[in-house]
């Protein structure tokens, strides 16, 4: 099931992307080693995980060539983890995590891809910076931390072209500097419309490994 699931969302978005390199981001989630191993070996190279414990309880076991991008909300406290396990953090919404992940970086002497998680629907439940925080941001000094573009996650609906307006949005912030080459945006049910939008990085998880059920404890950082 999973290679087939794969090989639809290969064709649907090389068919979306025009030519394009967009890179299909695993989000494995409550997804046990045995699936996200079996989506590895459908063509899977990167994987994303939402939670510090159970990623580090998943990561040693698996093929040790798979780029792994931390895409949940980082708490502070667990950013030293988040380095050692991670080539990528996606969601970096705030000025102290950025300089958190920097000093942590330099601590272990690892060189750190970073997006900035942007609010693009300006919802209050959700993490992310505000866009008027974009440019200052921006201006922060980093050694070992490299800022790559942006990530977004944009109000849920049913209908994924009521996502393209906050697509385009995050596109045209990227615009305004010439770092911000990555667009990570889409998931399961939007993902064409976000690789028609300009997404170099989607992330799929329910289309990939079918519906989740849950491996840990809710609330499982």
């Amino acid at each position: 099931m999973i290679e087939s699931n794969y090989e639809k969302i290969r064709s649907e978005v090389a068919a979306a992307a025009n030519r394009r390199t967009v890179k299909i981001i695993g989000a494995s989630k409550t997804v046990t080693g045995e699936k996200i191993k079996q989506a590895y070996d459908a063509g899977v190279r990167c994987f994303g995980e939402n939670r510090i414990q159970e990623a580090i309880a998943k990561i040693p076991a698996l093929p040790a060539d798979i780029e792994w991008h931390f895409i949940g909300h980082l708490q502070r406290n667990k950013v030293p983890e988040a380095v050692r396990y991670f080539s990528w953090i996606q969601s970096v919404d705030s000025m102290k995590l950025l300089d958190a992940i920097e000093k942590e970086a330099a601590k272990q002497q690892k060189k750190m891809r970073l997006l900035l998680e942007m609010n693009v629907g300006e919802e209050q439940t959700k993490h992310g910076l505000k866009q008027a925080e974009l440019g200052e941001i921006l201006q922060t000094r980093l050694e070992w931390s490299e800022i790559r573009g942006l990530m977004a996650i944009p109000p849920f609906s049913e209908n994924p072209e009521l996502a393209r307006p906050h697509f385009q949005t995050l596109r045209k912030l990227a615009a305004f500097d010439d770092r911000l080459k990555e667009l990570s945006m889409g998931m399961s049910h939007d993902y064409v419309v976000a690789v028609q939008e300009g997404a170099t990085m989607v992330r799929i998880g329910t289309a990939l490994f079918g519906e989740r059920k849950s491996m840990f404890n809710a609330g499982t950082q």
